[in-house]
Protein backbone atom coordinates (compact mmCIF):
# COMPACT_ATOMS: atom_id res chain seq x y z
CA UNK A 1 0.00 0.00 0.00
CA UNK A 2 2.68 2.51 1.01
CA UNK A 3 4.73 1.66 -2.08
CA UNK A 4 1.70 2.22 -4.33
CA UNK A 5 1.06 5.56 -2.61
CA UNK A 6 4.62 6.70 -3.29
CA UNK A 7 4.57 5.42 -6.86
CA UNK A 8 1.27 7.02 -7.87
CA UNK A 9 2.44 10.37 -6.48
CA UNK A 10 5.66 10.05 -8.50
CA UNK A 11 3.72 9.31 -11.69
CA UNK A 12 1.44 12.31 -11.14
CA UNK A 13 4.45 14.58 -10.58
CA UNK A 14 6.32 13.25 -13.62
CA UNK A 15 3.31 13.65 -15.92
CA UNK A 16 2.67 17.16 -14.61
CA UNK A 17 6.26 18.17 -15.36
CA UNK A 18 6.06 16.52 -18.80
CA UNK A 19 3.04 18.70 -19.61
CA UNK A 20 4.94 21.77 -18.41
CA UNK A 21 7.90 20.86 -20.62
CA UNK A 22 5.64 20.50 -23.66
CA UNK A 23 4.05 23.87 -22.97
CA UNK A 24 7.47 25.49 -22.57
CA UNK A 25 8.39 24.07 -25.99
CA UNK A 26 5.40 25.83 -27.53
CA UNK A 27 2.96 22.93 -27.64
CA UNK A 28 -0.70 23.33 -26.75
CA UNK A 29 -1.54 22.01 -23.30
CA UNK A 30 -4.97 22.57 -21.79
CA UNK A 31 -5.38 24.07 -18.35
CA UNK A 32 -7.13 20.86 -17.24
CA UNK A 33 -4.05 18.84 -18.20
CA UNK A 34 -1.58 21.29 -16.72
CA UNK A 35 -3.45 21.97 -13.50
CA UNK A 36 -4.77 18.48 -12.74
CA UNK A 37 -4.30 17.96 -9.02
CA UNK A 38 -3.26 14.71 -7.40
CA UNK A 39 -6.78 13.76 -6.26
CA UNK A 40 -8.23 14.17 -9.77
CA UNK A 41 -5.31 12.21 -11.22
CA UNK A 42 -6.04 9.30 -8.87
CA UNK A 43 -9.76 9.41 -9.70
CA UNK A 44 -8.98 9.26 -13.42
CA UNK A 45 -6.19 6.69 -13.45
CA UNK A 46 -6.43 4.72 -10.21
CA UNK A 47 -4.05 4.33 -7.28
CA UNK A 48 -2.69 0.79 -7.70
CA UNK A 49 0.21 0.99 -10.16
CA UNK A 50 1.44 -2.38 -8.85
CA UNK A 51 -1.75 -3.84 -10.38
CA UNK A 52 -1.52 -1.83 -13.59
CA UNK A 53 -3.96 0.85 -12.40
CA UNK A 54 -2.62 2.82 -14.09
CA UNK A 55 -0.17 1.19 -16.45
CA UNK A 56 2.48 3.72 -17.36
CA UNK A 57 1.48 3.62 -21.02
CA UNK A 58 -2.00 4.83 -19.97
CA UNK A 59 -0.38 8.18 -19.14
CA UNK A 60 0.93 8.76 -22.69
CA UNK A 61 -0.41 11.75 -24.63
CA UNK A 62 -0.25 13.73 -27.89
CA UNK A 63 0.21 17.48 -28.23
CA UNK A 64 0.19 19.86 -31.21
CA UNK A 65 2.39 22.93 -31.63
CA UNK A 66 0.63 26.25 -31.10
CA UNK A 67 2.22 27.81 -34.22
CA UNK A 68 1.90 24.78 -36.51
CA UNK A 69 -0.97 22.35 -35.93
CA UNK A 70 0.75 19.85 -38.24
CA UNK A 71 3.71 19.60 -35.84
CA UNK A 72 2.74 16.99 -33.29
CA UNK A 73 4.61 15.36 -30.43
CA UNK A 74 3.90 11.97 -28.88
CA UNK A 75 4.87 11.63 -25.21
CA UNK A 76 5.15 7.95 -24.35
CA UNK A 77 5.45 6.46 -20.87
CA UNK A 78 7.16 3.09 -21.18
CA UNK A 79 5.79 0.17 -19.17
CA UNK A 80 9.03 -1.82 -19.37
CA UNK A 81 11.69 -1.11 -16.77
CA UNK A 82 14.40 -1.25 -19.44
CA UNK A 83 13.31 -0.26 -22.93
CA UNK A 84 14.55 -2.41 -25.80
CA UNK A 85 14.17 -2.67 -29.57
CA UNK A 86 10.58 -3.94 -29.45
CA UNK A 87 9.33 -0.82 -27.66
CA UNK A 88 11.25 1.45 -30.04
CA UNK A 89 9.59 -0.26 -33.01
CA UNK A 90 6.14 0.06 -31.44
CA UNK A 91 6.65 3.78 -30.84
CA UNK A 92 7.76 4.25 -34.45
CA UNK A 93 4.70 2.36 -35.68
CA UNK A 94 2.53 4.71 -33.64
CA UNK A 95 4.32 7.72 -35.13
CA UNK A 96 3.89 6.30 -38.62
CA UNK A 97 0.16 5.69 -38.09
CA UNK A 98 -0.29 9.27 -36.85
CA UNK A 99 1.92 10.73 -39.61
CA UNK A 100 4.30 12.08 -36.97
CA UNK A 101 8.07 12.14 -36.61
CA UNK A 102 8.78 13.17 -33.00
CA UNK A 103 8.35 11.45 -29.68
CA UNK A 104 9.54 11.79 -26.11
CA UNK A 105 10.01 8.49 -24.32
CA UNK A 106 9.81 8.62 -20.54
CA UNK A 107 11.59 5.56 -19.19
CA UNK A 108 12.28 4.04 -15.79
CA UNK A 109 15.88 3.03 -16.51
CA UNK A 110 18.40 3.91 -19.25
CA UNK A 111 17.75 2.15 -22.55
CA UNK A 112 19.76 -0.88 -23.56
CA UNK A 113 22.80 -0.17 -25.74
CA UNK A 114 21.08 -1.80 -28.72
CA UNK A 115 18.00 0.39 -28.22
CA UNK A 116 20.15 3.55 -28.08
CA UNK A 117 21.84 2.59 -31.34
CA UNK A 118 18.43 1.93 -32.85
CA UNK A 119 17.25 5.43 -31.90
CA UNK A 120 20.34 6.94 -33.53
CA UNK A 121 19.80 4.88 -36.69
CA UNK A 122 16.20 6.11 -36.99
CA UNK A 123 17.31 9.75 -37.19
CA UNK A 124 16.44 11.94 -39.07
CA UNK A 125 13.22 10.16 -40.14
CA UNK A 126 12.15 9.86 -36.51
CA UNK A 127 13.39 11.97 -33.65
CA UNK A 128 13.06 10.07 -30.38
CA UNK A 129 14.08 11.83 -27.18
CA UNK A 130 14.58 9.99 -23.92
CA UNK A 131 14.03 11.20 -20.37
CA UNK A 132 14.40 9.15 -17.23
CA UNK A 133 11.46 9.38 -14.86
CA UNK A 134 13.86 10.64 -12.19
CA UNK A 135 14.81 13.58 -14.43
CA UNK A 136 11.20 14.75 -14.58
CA UNK A 137 10.53 14.61 -10.86
CA UNK A 138 11.70 18.24 -10.78
CA UNK A 139 11.18 20.97 -13.37
CA UNK A 140 14.70 22.31 -13.72
CA UNK A 141 13.77 25.62 -15.34
CA UNK A 142 11.58 26.54 -12.36
CA UNK A 143 14.64 26.61 -10.10
CA UNK A 144 15.38 30.13 -8.84
CA UNK A 145 19.03 29.91 -9.96
CA UNK A 146 18.18 29.02 -13.57
CA UNK A 147 17.89 32.17 -15.73
CA UNK A 148 15.23 32.57 -18.38
CA UNK A 149 16.10 30.87 -21.67
CA UNK A 150 14.41 31.97 -24.91
CA UNK A 151 14.91 30.10 -28.18
CA UNK A 152 15.63 32.56 -30.97
CA UNK A 153 14.00 32.20 -34.37
CA UNK A 154 16.19 31.80 -37.46
CA UNK A 155 15.51 35.44 -38.35
CA UNK A 156 16.45 36.64 -34.86
CA UNK A 157 19.62 34.55 -34.98
CA UNK A 158 20.64 36.07 -38.34
CA UNK A 159 19.96 39.58 -37.03
CA UNK A 160 22.09 38.85 -33.94
CA UNK A 161 25.05 37.66 -36.02
CA UNK A 162 24.71 40.63 -38.36
CA UNK A 163 24.46 43.12 -35.49
CA UNK A 164 27.71 41.95 -33.91
CA UNK A 165 29.42 41.08 -37.21
CA UNK A 166 30.27 37.57 -36.05
CA UNK A 167 29.92 34.00 -37.28
CA UNK A 168 27.86 31.34 -35.54
CA UNK A 169 30.95 29.52 -34.25
CA UNK A 170 32.07 32.68 -32.44
CA UNK A 171 29.09 32.59 -30.08
CA UNK A 172 29.44 31.00 -26.64
CA UNK A 173 28.27 27.40 -26.72
CA UNK A 174 25.87 25.11 -24.93
CA UNK A 175 25.99 21.36 -25.47
CA UNK A 176 22.90 19.66 -26.93
CA UNK A 177 23.19 17.23 -24.00
CA UNK A 178 22.93 20.04 -21.43
CA UNK A 179 19.81 19.55 -19.24
CA UNK A 180 18.38 22.92 -20.31
CA UNK A 181 18.94 22.15 -24.01
CA UNK A 182 17.30 18.75 -23.58
CA UNK A 183 14.36 20.28 -21.71
CA UNK A 184 13.61 22.60 -24.63
CA UNK A 185 14.36 19.98 -27.28
CA UNK A 186 16.71 22.22 -29.23
CA UNK A 187 19.06 21.00 -31.95
CA UNK A 188 22.50 22.00 -33.13
CA UNK A 189 22.65 25.50 -34.56
CA UNK A 190 19.78 26.94 -32.55
CA UNK A 191 20.55 29.88 -30.27
CA UNK A 192 19.39 30.63 -26.74
CA UNK A 193 18.86 34.18 -25.55
CA UNK A 194 19.57 34.00 -21.82
CA UNK A 195 18.16 36.71 -19.56
CA UNK A 196 19.67 37.10 -16.10
CA UNK A 197 18.75 39.58 -13.36
CA UNK A 198 21.26 42.35 -12.66
CA UNK A 199 21.42 44.56 -9.58
CA UNK A 200 22.67 47.51 -11.62
CA UNK A 201 20.96 47.20 -15.01
CA UNK A 202 17.84 45.27 -14.02
CA UNK A 203 18.83 42.42 -16.30
CA UNK A 204 21.50 41.48 -18.80
CA UNK A 205 21.38 39.27 -21.86
CA UNK A 206 23.79 36.68 -23.22
CA UNK A 207 23.59 34.20 -26.08
CA UNK A 208 24.62 30.57 -26.56
CA UNK A 209 24.56 28.43 -29.66
CA UNK A 210 23.68 24.74 -29.36
CA UNK A 211 26.50 22.42 -30.45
Amino acid sequence: MAEDDREIFRLWKIRHNAFQMCRDRGFLVTSNELDQNFEDFVRQYGDRPSEGKPARSDLSFLVSHEEDAAENLFVYFADEKKVGIKTIKNVCLRLQSENMSRAIMIVQEPMTAIARHSVADLSPKYRLEQFLEAELMVNIIRHELVPRHVIMSSKEKDELLDRYKIKEHQLPRIQSTDPIARYYGVVRGQVFKIIRPSETAGYYVSYRVVV
